[in-house]
């Protein structure tokens, strides 16, 4: 970019403008969760307002720039940057406000889910949204959104009340079941291919002090766990979620020393029952029926705490590598899989996670929202992850075999969110299933010059 040009962003803006020219400070701006992503744009514009979102979008277009838009920078194929475009950057729109006799919370585009999870907290409130506290709100919400209390109160999509949204044009609407309900369809799962999301409205439920338990078996275990874990969690209430996986344990408490680095299979609960100890005793009590735990731990635990457990040991910087699938069974067959690729983990941080969408998911039609796969029971994601970068290929390797082996056992299309960099055109459209037509319709009439195209991308149903 001419620096000339970036000096006139930059007196526009109310929020910083950060150039090439820029050194530490640019690569600051352009590095995001993923340390595989290495992109580098003409520009980051941290957005202060949504009068900076609608000025670096028409800077955008006079300069023929392209977009690249970042909420919590959390996507694991980097779309949020791309190189010599301009990325509208929503990491300074960061706020929470709660009402808390109408259950509702209207929050910046740019928070993350820790944001959410802090306030709501402070009135007994939450949310459906995620397993980790620094994941962005926007990039979850816009794919679908799922975590620890989905099977109790839906996708974060299910509890969307309303999106203010900067269109391509510059003009700002807001969407919601009243008004411009066909964008607020799409935006519900369909990803950030319609606009910039300057903030979004959510249904709130009472959720305060939750039952955390972790559960780890031996990894000749796994079969007996599976089979028992794919009965056993569809059946039980729907206060209970618990996402399957396989991990390599790590040094630190709750952990035992001697279970330390040791591979092992899993599972991490969330009750948001009433959690007490006598319950918590009750409820995780099945957990001896598959086979005797290696380690079995269970407290009461704020919300917000259990939402953030995972972040230290997962923190920005990482290198990562990751690709998803949607099942509505675990097949005997996909169990020898999974047996196999814990075997050969190749990192300490390298896992693989079946998160449940079942429950009150399933309690929305398959019309109702832009997620295509209210069939689904799990949404699985393999992560190869490590602080390494000479690990990249060895863990992007076991991630792409440990798919290709599981992939014929799946339902044929993914979670947004875990879709990858470089996805082809066929790989989305399994995502979306029936729905892509009526997406691109609708891409067509809020974005047809496809000017948000670093996505999963839906393109412009052409005309006529």
């Amino acid at each position: 970019m001419d620096v000339t040009a970036l000096d006139t962003l930059r007196e526009t803006l109310r929020g910083e403008v950060v150039g090439p020219q820029d050194g530490d400070a640019y690569d600051d701006a352009r590095a995001v969760y993923n340390a595989m992503i290495d992109r580098r744009p003409a520009a980051v514009a941290r957005c202060a307002d949504v009068t900076d979102v609608r000025a670096a979008l028409r800077f955008a277009r006079e300069n023929e720039l392209d977009i690249a838009v970042r909420g919590g920078g959390h996507s694991g194929g980097g779309l949020c940057v791309a190189d010599d475009a301009l990325t509208v950057d929503l990491s300074r729109m960061r706020w929470v406000r709660v009402d808390p006799e109408a259950r509702t919370a209207q929050v910046g585009g740019g928070s993350q889910l820790g944001d959410l999870d802090h306030e709501a907290h402070g009135f007994g409130l939450a949310t459906p949204a995620g397993v980790m506290s620094t994941t962005g709100v926007g990039g979850l919400t816009l794919g679908g959104g799922h975590g620890y209390l989905t099977r109790a109160h839906g996708l974060t999509i299910d509890n969307l009340l309303a999106a203010d949204v900067v269109l391509a044009d510059g003009s700002l609407v807001t969407a919601s079941a009243d008004e411009h309900p066909e964008l607020f369809w799409a935006l519900r799962g369909g990803g950030g291919n319609f606009g910039v999301v300057t903030s979004f409205t959510y249904r709130l439920h009472p959720v305060d002090t939750v039952g955390l338990g972790v559960t780890v078996w031996d990894p000749e275990h796994i079969g007996d766990v599976l089979r028992w874990y794919r009965e056993f969690l569809p059946s039980a209430p729907p206060e209970l979620y618990g996402f399957f996986a396989t991990l390599v344990i790590a040094p630190e408490p709750p952990f035992p020393e001697e279970l330390y680095g040791r591979k092992m299979c899993g599972v991490v609960w969330c009750y948001s029952g009433k959690a007490d100890d006598v319950r918590l005793a009750e409820v995780f009590a099945p957990v001896n029926a598959p086979a005797r735990p290696a380690f079995h731990f269970a407290t009461p635990i704020p919300y917000p705490a259990q939402q953030a457990m995972f972040d230290h040991l997962i923190p920005k910087g990482l290198q990562w590598y990751w690709r998803g699938d949607f099942f509505d069974r675990i097949a005997d067959e996909s169990i020898d899989v999974h047996a196999t690729y814990l075997e050969n983990i190749p990192t300490e941080l390298s896992t693989m996670h079946l998160y449940p969408v079942d429950g009150a998911a399933h309690q929305a039609g398959p019309m109702d929202t832009a997620w295509a796969y209210r069939d689904a029971v799990w949404s699985g994601v393999i992560g190869g992850i490590s602080p390494d970068p000479a690990d990249a290929e060895r863990i992007r390797q076991w991630c792409v075999e440990y798919w290709e082996e599981l992939h014929p056992h799946s339902m044929g299309g993914a979670y947004v969110n875990f879709l990858g960099a470089g996805e082809s055109e066929e790989r989305v459209k399994a995502t979306y299933r029936g729905h892509y037509d009526r997406l691109a319709l609708i891409k067509r009439t809020y974005d047809p010059d496809n000017v948000f195209h670093h996505t999963q991308n839906i393109a412009p149903a052409p005309e006529g």
